[in-house]
């Protein structure tokens, strides 16, 4: 591993934005370091709207727990709920107290997490509404929501099939069996749907329980928040949409914010 890993990035850089471009290109060879290099990345973007030592975050959708143990190192009490369990023992052993939970229904009460966390996952779900008001739900008010997604658009909304998909999910399929020997990973309206920046910020904005601290691309290098700004540019530009959303309401116990940037 890299000291890349052990050293924060700034953020936004360019230097980070390629560092992570790399190692997402390595994800299939090696993807134990690709995402503890995301897992470091993400954790530090939470850390600067809120304390995490001593602090309960809910991983939702974690995978094989690198955002989980990340968040642990940080001095969080962080808790795994993944619906795959072969995404959970994909690593030979899933963090501790990991479990097996819908994101849908997640098996914890109203309010008790001071940050729900969920990476890369609202593309995968058939109901992103519903997704998102169980995260509302189980976030404390004053508490701090992370959504990111790979918009359909994005040049790797396709995932695998990408950049393919834009000429239809069925013939991207197609492609990347012939040039595979293999299915593709994911199916459209099976296990990923076209998600798009507009209609989620719009859906997000009309909601009484969160407020919007941050909407910009998650990796883009500059100016990550007005690509975001620009109807059809963004669907395109931003890759990946990385929302930071506040819970409203009379917060139950302290909270730290260190840039409490607007959308």
């Amino acid at each position: 591993m890299t000291d890349l890993v052990e050293r924060p990035f700034r953020d936004p850089s360019l230097r980070r934005s390629l560092a992570l471009f790399r190692a997402f290109l390595r994800e299939q060879s090696d993807p134990d370091r690709c995402y503890t290099l995301l897992a470091r990345d993400a954790v530090a973007q939470v850390a600067r709207h809120t304390e995490l030592r001593g602090r309960t975050v809910l991983d939702v959708g974690g995978g094989a727990g690198h955002f989980t143990e990340e968040f642990r190192r940080r001095g969080a009490y962080g808790y795994l709920f993944e619906p795959d369990a072969g995404e959970l023992g994909s690593r030979g052993r899933p963090p501790e107290g990991a479990v097996v939970a819908d994101g849908y229904l997640l098996p914890v009460p109203d309010g008790v997490a001071d940050v729900c966390f969920s990476s890369n996952v609202l593309e995968h779900v058939a109901d992103p509404e519903t997704f998102l008001s169980e995260m509302v739900r189980v976030t404390r008010p004053g508490g701090l929501i992370y959504l990111s997604f790979t918009n359909w658009l994005s040049p790797w909304g396709g995932h695998e099939t990408a950049p393919w998909h834009y000429l239809g999910a069925s013939r991207a399929r197609e492609r990347y069996r012939r040039r595979t020997g293999r299915e593709a990973k994911h199916t459209v309206g099976e296990n990923l749907f076209p998600v798009h920046i507009g209609p989620t910020l719009r859906r997000v904005r009309r909601r009484q329980d969160v407020r919007v601290v941050s909407a910009r691309s998650r990796y883009w290098p500059f100016l990550p928040g007005a690509v975001t700004r620009v109807p059809g540019l963004r669907e395109i530009a931003t890759w990946n949409l990385l929302l930071i959303l506040r819970r409203t309401g009379s917060p139950t116990a302290p909270v730290t914010d260190r840039t409490e940037a607007p959308a």
